[in-house]
């Protein structure tokens, strides 16, 4: 190389995301990609001293619900303060195209009951500049990012295009329907669209309580989609399943995938109600994957915890008469109101009512806690609300309210309600070890104001290769590995993921020991001063993507050099014998 480099990492402890053991080498970039690795002579336009840090790929976030956010902002915060250099958003079969202009409200609705992004953000941030998801992708080519995003084409939103009212109502589809999102489908691959995407579960609804457009599509609409645009490229086939119809859902995605020989990629958890069942799926993935099938389980880093409070959508004692006489009011007024004794005694003496709302249980004070701080997703039995309040002779609910109205009642409370039938989380490492898995489900950009899961990259790292107490954890190469390299592979980015000349130069430095998740906290800086949940990182020495600084010692430095992905990316390797 007789140009100086464009950026040299010096002396970093590399895990390189192939899994390997870490190795201490310098690493040389230009012209965004990875031009060197080892002992770089020629000095760099810029340098990074990497001596003592952990140097990692970008992470590849293949679960994230940006759509909306993209439109709005050109930092996609909170996933890039957590090492992620690209995402993939247009999951679970929800987002904004193709859409009519008559449809905006509908699919805002959606958006809003589904993924908790509230509809006064999305309704003044989304410009809706855009009808055809062709023209959404044309848009957003035109945009500048702090990280790389893909796009999936979401099946509700096209079923709706295609059939209107029929559609939203989830009637069945005709052969003509079919024919007509096949074909957008095909368009949509052609445009860059890196899957499609659908939802099948029960907790999926509207913001007025209708259930999702693609509850009930047939085998003879997903094959037609999935066929169509998988016959113009490699496209994966995204979708979420419900526990309770699983048994007949998961056989007839296995067989879409097996005619028409497309990818697939679906979210596994651990259920309460079937705690074992999470292993049983995983056996069909791995005998479908022995058959040649490509499928790929998405595994969330921890529990999926809902985080309760008054400055929250949904709290312990929202059904409770006393508690919804207030529950208009701004949180100041009622906090007092809150602190009076005969509020007190009313609310606590009233009993929870069960909701049809899929994300409010009658409160089981047994799988809730505190979640500390640092925060704690892995505590133990004796550690729940329940537990605690017979130990001491209260009622669970006294130490409930109590915890909600400290920090001038922004206290919140923890409840795992995916991954933790045990108590532990021996489950979800067993989950995340499997060979068929990647992590996943960290649902960024979404659920703005009950579940702050966007930090599971960092996590991966904090807890379950360094912080573990209470059960085995994971080496430092795998969990790269997994959240780098194969994360990548399961979407078809072969040029990324890995720290090797040729490949894409997105790339972490961390200061390991030093990287810490504080607890989650509110922030309200979405459009019209919108609300969502938010949890400061330290130790990201630096966030490099396309061999540009993004972000350095947690703070953003206003570079973005990311833009949409168009399509699969070929294999890094070929950019090697220019880079040399």
């Amino acid at each position: 190389m007789t140009d100086a480099p464009d950026l040299v990492i010096r002396g970093g402890n590399i895990a390189d995301g192939k899994g390997g053991d870490l190795y201490e080498a310098d690493i040389a970039i230009a012209d965004g990609r990875i031009v060197e690795v080892g002992k770089v002579a020629g000095k760099g336009k810029e340098e990074i001293d990497a001596k003592g840090k952990l140097v990692t790929p970008g992470f590849v976030d293949v679960h994230t619900h940006y759509d909306g956010q993209v439109t709005w902002s050109q930092d996609i915060t909170p996933s890039s303060q957590n090492g992620v250099t690209t995402a993939i958003m247009g999951n679970c079969g929800v987002g904004f195209a193709p859409c009519k202009p008559t449809d905006h409200t509908r699919l805002i609705q959606l958006m809003e009951g589904v993924e908790d992004i509230p509809e006064p953000v999305l309704s003044a941030g989304i410009p809706w500049a855009w009808e055809s998801f062709p023209d959404y992708m044309n848009w957003l080519s035109k945009r500048s990012f702090d990280m790389d995003i893909g796009a999936q084409l979401p099946h509700a939103a096209l079923r709706v295009y295609v059939m209107g009212e029929r559609g939203a109502r989830r009637d069945p589809s005709t052969e003509d329907d079919n024919k007509a999102m096949a074909q957008l489908a095909a368009e949509a691959v052609r445009a860059g669209a890196l899957g499609f995407s659908t939802s099948r579960t029960l907790n999926h609804r509207t913001s007025t309580g209708d259930y999702t457009p693609t509850l009930k599509a047939s085998e003879d609409e997903l094959s037609a989609i999935a066929a169509a645009m998988h016959a113009q490229g490699r496209s994966v086939l995204q979708f979420v399943l419900d526990l309770s119809t699983i048994h007949e859902d998961l056989p007839m995605m296995l067989r879409i995938a097996e005619n028409v020989r497309c990818p697939i990629s679906f979210s596994v958890t651990q259920n309460d109600r079937a705690p074992r069942r999470w292993r049983q799926t995983l056996d069909e993935i791995n005998a479908a994957a022995a058959r040649g099938l490509s499928v790929t389980a998405q595994i969330a880093a921890r529990p999926v915890g809902l985080l309760l409070g008054l400055e929250l959508s949904r709290n312990p004692f929202q059904t409770h008469p006393s508690y919804k006489a207030i529950a208009h009011l701004p949180l100041k007024e009622r906090l007092a109101k809150l602190r009076q004794p005969e509020v007190r005694a009313a609310i606590l003496s009233e009993t929870a009512t069960a909701t049809d709302d899929p994300l409010f249980f009658k409160p089981n004070y047994d799988k809730m806690y505190l979640l500390g701080n640092p925060p704690d997703y892995e505590q133990p039995p004796e550690n729940a609300l329940g537990a605690k309040a017979r130990a001491m002779g209260k009622h669970p609910e006294e130490l409930a309210y109590d915890a909600m109205l400290s920090d001038e009642g922004r206290g919140m409370l923890y409840v795992p309600f995916l991954n933790y039938a045990d108590g532990n989380l021996d489950a979800t490492r067993e989950m995340l070890t499997d060979p068929n898995a990647v992590p996943g489900l960290s649902d960024g950009g979404a659920h703005c104001g009950i579940i702050c899961d966007a930090s599971f990259p960092t996590y991966l790292l904090t807890h379950w290769t360094r912080d573990r107490k209470r059960g085995e954890k994971l080496s430092i190469p795998f969990v790269v590995a997994a959240q780098s390299r194969k994360t990548a592979l399961a979407f078809g980015l072969q040029d990324r993921g890995v720290i090797a000349p040729g490949f894409k130069a997105d790339v972490n430095v961390i200061d390991y020991d030093r990287l810490h998740l504080h607890p989650p906290k509110v922030h309200y800086d979405l459009p019209v001063g919108g609300r969502r949940l938010l949890q400061q990182v330290d130790g990201y020495d630096a966030t490099i993507v396309s061999g540009v600084v993004t972000q350095r010692a947690g703070h953003a430095t206003g570079n973005r050099p990311g833009r949409l992905i168009r399509g699969a990316q070929g294999d890094g390797r070929q950019f090697s014998a220019a880079a040399g």
